[in-house]
């Protein structure tokens, strides 16, 4: 019997997990992708992440643009294929709100299920819950292959800071350095860590007592392309953030309004970086940029009427 049936009885997409199953989970830290569409991301993100864990773990949600092939091929030039496992999770995911509010729990379709499912195929220790537009720096590849082996001998999570980058052209984009984005990422696997239903997306269960470790900034960059618009459908559908819960969002809503308007100074807290000729801004940002920068990094003042909201903010647990 599966520990979590779905809601529409497809044994293909039920819930087991490996501490029922019988299935030993081995030594070392597995990185999970959910991801759809990420093709375009993927030669930045997969190759440092492969440098830092043990295993990837990447389920496709249903992309058009070869996400899978990419990350395939990823990591077949990276001297890694053995260490990917790419898994097709073919139903629509609610959105994170009032879709996934709707949405019963246990159903293909629920984000809770969908996270249930993906980490379920996890066979070491501790998991990462990675997105497919997040670059590791160097450092931070560093950082986590060192650290994935010290967890070993204890229960911990692990908080890392992330600074959005948007990729204006090939040598141009704007960082945000104004606020802390940090979010748990690293967690011991167990009945104890597993994901439930909140109002307005999926959550991680935490160990009461549990360790929690943060990372120093500088570590990861979000990748973000204007050419994208990656924000269309909160415009098409008019969404008011006025009143958010989640302040980042509305941020990084802001900062893409800001920018295409041509007036990024305005809204505050964001720096312009620009790449030497032939290096492309996401490989400068990640691999000499930030590592350059004095410590702690510049946090550019905001105006008065974000800092109000910023203080705000709903950070996940």
């Amino acid at each position: 019997m599966p520990d979590i049936a779905s809601l529409e009885q497809d044994p293909a997409y039920d819930v087991t997990w490996p501490w029922t199953s019988g299935e030993p989970l081995v030594p070392g830290l597995t990185c999970v992708f959910r991801v759809r569409n990420e093709a375009r991301n993927l030669p930045w993100v997969l190759p440092p992440v492969l440098d830092a864990v043990q295993h990837v773990l990447l389920v496709d949600n249903g992309s058009d643009d070869g996400t899978s092939d990419v990350a395939r091929a990823v990591a077949e030039q990276h001297g890694a294929a053995d260490r990917l496992t790419v898994l097709d999770y073919p139903h629509r995911v609610a959105r994170a709100g009032g879709e996934h509010l709707a949405t019963p729990a246990t159903s293909v379709h629920s984000l809770t299920h969908f996270y249930n499912w993906c980490f379920s195929h996890v066979r070491t220790t501790y998991s990462m819950k990675w997105d497919g537009d997040m670059v590791l720096t160097p450092e931070g590849s560093g950082i986590l292959r060192d650290l994935s082996w010290q967890l070993q001998a204890t229960r911990a999570i692990v908080a890392i800071p992330r600074h959005p980058l948007t990729v204006v052209d090939e040598s141009t984009g704007w960082l945000d350095l104004s606020l802390r984005f940090l979010e748990p990422w690293v967690y011991p696997m167990g009945p104890d860590t597993t994901f439930v239903k909140a109002f307005d997306w999926e959550l991680r269960e935490q160990p009461a007592g549990v360790e929690r470790i943060v990372l120093q900034q500088g570590l990861v960059v979000e990748v973000k392309w204007l050419d994208a618009d990656e924000y269309a459908h909160w415009r098409r559908d008019g969404v008011d953030f006025t009143n958010t819960r989640l302040y980042r969002k509305l941020r990084e809503f802001e900062v893409d309004e800001a920018i295409r308007n041509g007036d990024p100074e305005a809204l505050g807290g964001l720096v312009k970086v620009t790449a030497p000729e032939g290096v492309h801004i996401i490989d400068h940002v990640s691999r000499d940029w930030l590592w350059r920068q004095p410590r702690p990094l510049v946090q550019h003042s905001l105006p008065t009427s974000l800092k109000h909201r910023a203080s705000k903010e709903h950070v996940r647990p």
